[in-house]
C-alpha cells in the first residue's frame, strides 16, 4: 500500500520541492490531486514526465516483442504488430490513469474508442515504415529505425492524447 502510495505521490509531485507534499495516510484520506485521482492538478511539465516514463516502459516491452518475433522467424509486419499491441494496452490505462488524469478526463469506452482510433493510424504509420526499411536496408537496419520511428510517433501520440483521446 505505502509503495503504490509513494509512487502515486511520486508521479503527482515529482522533483517539484515549491509544492508541500503530502504525509502518508490511507488513499482514502488523501486529497485527489495527492491519490493521482481525477480533479489533480494538470500541468504540462508533470504530463510529459509521465508520458515519457510510461511511454519508456511500452517501447521497452513493444521493441521486445517485435525483435523477439522476427528474431524467431517471424515476418517484422506481424511481429510490429505484436509488440505494439502488447505496450498499447499498458499505456492506455497508465497514461488516462496518471499522465492525463483531470477533472475533464476519463478512462472509458468513449476514450478506448478514440484511443483505438489512434492506435490504428500510428501502427500503420509504423508498419509501413519498418516494412519499407526492411525491403531496402535489411533487418537489422529495421531493428535501429524502430526507435527513431516510434519517437516521432510518439509526439503526435501525446498531443493527440492530450487534447482529444481522454477526454470527456
Amino acid at each position: 500500500m505505502v509503495q503504490g502510495l509513494s509512487w502515486s505521490v511520486w508521479l503527482e509531485y515529482g522533483h517539484d520541492r515549491s509544492r508541500p507534499r503530502p504525509a502518508i495516510a490511507p488513499a482514502s484520506a488523501l486529497p485527489a490531486a495527492a491519490s493521482g485521482r481525477r480533479g489533480a492538478r494538470v500541468s504540462l511539465s508533470r504530463q510529459g514526465r509521465n508520458y515519457l516514463i510510461f511511454g519508456a516502459l511500452q517501447y521497452c516491452v513493444d521493441w521486445s516483442v517485435m525483435v523477439g518475433l522476427s528474431h524467431l522467424g517471424m515476418p517484422v509486419e506481424a511481429a510490429n504488430l505484436a509488440g505494439r499491441v502488447s505496450g498499447a494496452m499498458l499505456g492506455f490505462w497508465l497514461n488516462g490513469r496518471f499522465t492525463f488524469a483531470s477533472e475533464n478526463t476519463a478512462v472509458g469506452k468513449r476514450q478506448f474508442g478514440r484511443f483505438v482510433m489512434l492506435w490504428l493510424a500510428t501502427t500503420l504509420v509504423s508498419t509501413c515504415a519498418i516494412s519499407l526499411i526492411d525491403r531496402y536496408a535489411g533487418l537489422q537496419w529495421t531493428w535501429a529505425a524502430k526507435p527513431v520511428i516510434e519517437v516521432i510517433l510518439a509526439g503526435a501520440g501525446f498531443l493527440v492524447s492530450r487534447h482529444w483521446v481522454y477526454r470527456r
